[in-house]
């Protein structure tokens, strides 16, 4: 092969990588479809799609020349009999050159850290979110392979469905009562991840009706693919109406039926008029030793400012009384 096939080759490769790469990013769009990250419905999800776009436009700063210089320099500086480049085979040292190459990143790098820290305190996940109106808690337990919804405030509970009432902070109580996995609603905020003997906190919001959907981002085994939910925003009408409902029309949980449910094994979605009383502090300290969280007993520890939280025997009681 002689040596200008060899400087297009050089030449072609990383602009068609570059072009497909783009394309990646642009054809779904295109076609119709859309990221859901980047089509938030609430105010977290808002914020960290603001987050995701300016990382993105920072690191472009410096990707996107460099990319383009690659191209251009392999271009301008091939071998070939008419080339009036100049020839510096003892060049070394640029001043002009170092001063932009070292300048550029430490500014990106700098801009990148300020922005970084300013949203990692703003998007705290057990951050209350300024509102007038009070949180609906809903108290979350992952299971081989679903997902146990329960209200305590409403004293129903729920598998594999979500009811939320729109333009209203949902205070999230998380755990597990199977493998660690994640929750996540991607139109609404980042994901979470749920753990045995831990009880995380996740507020989040949605400004609009309509339905969302939630899954487990993390692999808990064989049918950790199936461990997706429906998320329906309504109004708040709509939302006392469908308590009633379930209230009216459906079977309660009971300490056997949770046995059961528990068991590895998927699940249809399903409605329960009631729920055991603490059930959900049972399933956290379903694994506690002696008074203490099998966690800490084992070295591990707790952090209430990343809304994790250990609870043991002893807060259960508290919480009781």
């Amino acid at each position: 092969m002689n040596k200008k096939p060899r400087s297009l080759i050089r030449i072609i490769i990383p602009v068609v990588l570059t072009l497909v790469t783009i394309a990646l990013i642009v054809w779904p769009m295109l076609a119709g479809g859309q990221y859901v990250v980047l089509d938030p419905k609430g105010p977290v999800g808002a914020s960290q799609r603001d987050l995701i776009v300016i990382s993105t436009i920072l690191c472009a700063v410096v990707i996107v020349p460099v990319l383009i210089l690659s191209a251009v320099i392999v271009w301008r500086y091939r071998d070939k009999p008419d080339n009036k480049s100049a020839y510096e085979p003892n060049w070394s040292h640029s001043t002009k050159a170092e001063a932009i190459w070292w300048t550029v990143p430490i500014i990106i790098i700098g801009l990148l850290a300020v922005v970084t820290i300013r949203y990692t305190y703003d998007l705290e996940p057990s951050k209350p979110l300024a509102s007038e109106k009070a949180p609906v808690t809903i108290q979350v337990s992952s299971l081989d392979w679903k997902w146990l919804f329960m209200y305590p405030e409403q004293g129903i509970a729920t598998v594999n469905t979500l009811n939320i009432p729109a333009d209203r902070p949902v205070k999230f109580e998380l755990t597990a009562d199977s493998p660690m996995n994640s929750f996540w609603i991607p139109q609404l905020g980042g994901q979470i991840y749920t753990m045995s003997g831990m009880a995380m906190t996740l507020y989040l919001q949605a400004d609009h009706e309509g339905q969302y959907w939630g899954s487990g981002a993390n692999f808990t085994g064989e049918h950790f693919a199936q461990m997706r939910f429906d998320v329906n925003a309504t109004s708040e009408e709509d939302f006392d109406k469908w308590v009633n409902e379930v209230k009216q029309q459906s079977q309660p949980l009971t300490q056997e039926t949770y046995k059961t449910l528990a068991e590895p094994g998927t699940s249809n979605v399903a409605y329960y008029s009631s729920f055991p009383e603490g059930l959900f502090q049972d399933i956290v300290t379903k694994y506690v030793i002696d008074g203490q969280s099998a966690h800490s007993k084992h070295g591990g520890s707790s952090d209430e400012a990343s809304g994790t939280k250990e609870i043991t025997t002893n807060d259960v009681d508290k919480s009781a009384n």
